[in-house]
């Protein structure tokens, strides 16, 4: 048989048929759940797409000016460059919102797609050898982005980012020994920093961080192809030296482009039909005009509850702080968070002796510790998370807001012992379970193999006549 034409051309070109043809060969799994590691490239090019056309047209200059433009209730009102850039995006560019809010919604769904999608590695043990480096960086790209997810929403100078980044400058200076010159040197003077910083902050949101989670993330997809994709055990063909999925092409593909369409429509329809973000009610960022509500973006959530829960106290040595208060929350907390998901494969290892090396993946009652502390540390987090809204609640609600902090603070340390306990509990359950239903199976074939009617045996020769 001839080769394809198009195969032909680009050979005799480049000699790329054999790498083509490994490549069209590649076995993807069939499983749903894969999808998520997709879906979060396809926000991340979308993020690529509509960030390049939000900065052609941004200013990010820290530059004093009143406005006069098209937004009424802001009119005369003295502002930054960079905030009055925004609202024109906003206001008078004919494609400019949608380019936000697309850009915003993206963000999102790329933040939610990684969470998921690490979640579904680690309670299916998918980070085990040898596949322990692509965890290492898909967590690394996790905490990348919600860095340039806070960089993006403080370069706009509204009220809310500038009280993100005010909670920023009190983080920064609360590292032990060089925080004050550290918060020095990244905003250049004290809060809220000298002229240049928004181009520093710019410059990192739109050329640094992007590079590098495009680096991250680029090492992690080579690594995937590198070791295959796991996948369930849905076949006695399938071991763990024999992977059975669907091919590159003509199969995965469609499917994959069909995703990336998918996901493209759905977060441009978001950001044309459901508003985010509308950084004109803010107004533009001044100190004394903070409220309660002005803090961080939602991704930063359990940051900010971990800053409330903590409670107020130094390290201090005569009349100097060692340790300020913001540092227990602000930075402890999630160097332990980071460091956890990052050093689990090798705590595992450790507490099991497993060094194998794994294909297949497990179901998450199959490792019930696995399972167990995946749920505690989750539901840790999760109710931290959960805490940061208290002031919110508070508003809406009535609540109390010393007695939410101090009902977080109990919670915090029973809850996630009794998940630990319970979804323990019920995965070993489910192993019982799964052992019973296998033994009946078992008995019931055999009472079909003994319930199998043999044919009778030949009748015997009659007698000889004597």
């Amino acid at each position: 048989m001839s080769p394809n034409p198009a195969v032909r051309f680009i050979d005799e070109r480049t000699g790329a048929a054999p790498l083509m043809r490994k490549v069209m060969r590649y076995v993807f799994p069939e499983h749903g759940s894969f999808l998520l590691g997709e879906i979060a490239l396809y926000a991340f090019l979308v993020l690529i797409a509509t960030g390049i056309y939000l900065a052609l047209f941004f200013d990010p200059s820290l530059a004093e000016t009143t406005y006069d433009g098209t937004y009424a209730p802001l009119r005369g009102l003295r502002m930054s460059a960079a905030y009055q850039s925004a609202i024109d995006l906003s206001f008078d560019d004919r494609t400019g919102l949608l380019m936000r809010q697309t850009h915003h919604w993206a963000a999102d769904v790329f933040l939610v797609s990684i969470v998921l999608h690490l979640m579904r590695v680690f309670f299916t043990g998918a980070f085990r050898r040898p596949r322990v480096l692509t965890w290492t960086l898909g967590v690394a790209m996790l905490f990348a982005s919600l860095l340039e997810g806070y960089l993006g929403y403080s370069v706009v100078d509204d009220l809310l980012s500038g009280m993100g980044l005010a909670i920023g400058y009190g983080v920064a200076e609360s590292v032990p020994l060089v925080g004050g010159n550290l918060a020095l040197g990244l905003w250049g003077a004290p809060f809220p920093g000298d002229q240049a910083f928004e181009s520093r902050m710019f410059i990192a949101h739109v050329l640094v961080m992007p590079g590098l989670i495009g680096a991250l993330l680029t090492g992690h997809l080579a690594l995937i192809a590198a070791r295959h994709h796991t996948q369930f055990r849905r076949s006695p063909r399938q071991t763990e030296r024999k992977l059975l999925g669907l091919p590159t092409f003509p199969a995965q593909t469609p499917r994959s482009l069909g995703l990336l369409f998918a996901t493209a429509a759905v977060l441009f329809a978001l950001g044309g039909l459901v508003q985010v973000n509308p950084v004109w009610l803010w107004g533009p960022f001044e100190l004394a005009q903070g409220t309660n509500g002005a803090q961080p973006d939602w991704y930063l959530g359990w940051l900010i509850g971990a800053l409330r829960l903590m409670p107020g106290f130094d390290v201090t040595i005569g009349d100097y702080t060692l340790v300020a208060n913001p540092f227990w929350g602000g930075i402890l907390f999630p160097t332990i968070v980071m460091f956890t998901m990052l050093l689990w494969p090798w705590i595992e290892r450790r507490a099991t002796g497993d060094r194998a090396v794994h294909n297949l993946l497990d179901r998450p009652r199959d490792a019930p510790g696995r399972t167990a502390f995946g749920v505690a540390f989750f539901v840790w987090v999760v109710l931290i998370f959960l805490a940061g809204s208290a002031d919110r609640v508070y508003v809406f609600f009535d609540l109390s807001y010393d007695g939410q902090i101090w009902f977080y603070r109990v919670l915090v340390w029973i809850a996630p012992v009794a998940a630990f306990l319970v979804t323990r509990r019920i995965c070993r359950e489910l192993q019982r379970s799964d052992a019973i239903q296998a033994e009946r199976e078992r008995a019931e074939r055999e009472a079909e193999q003994a319930l199998v009617v043999k044919p009778p045996p030949a009748p015997a020769p009659a007698p000889k006549a004597s």
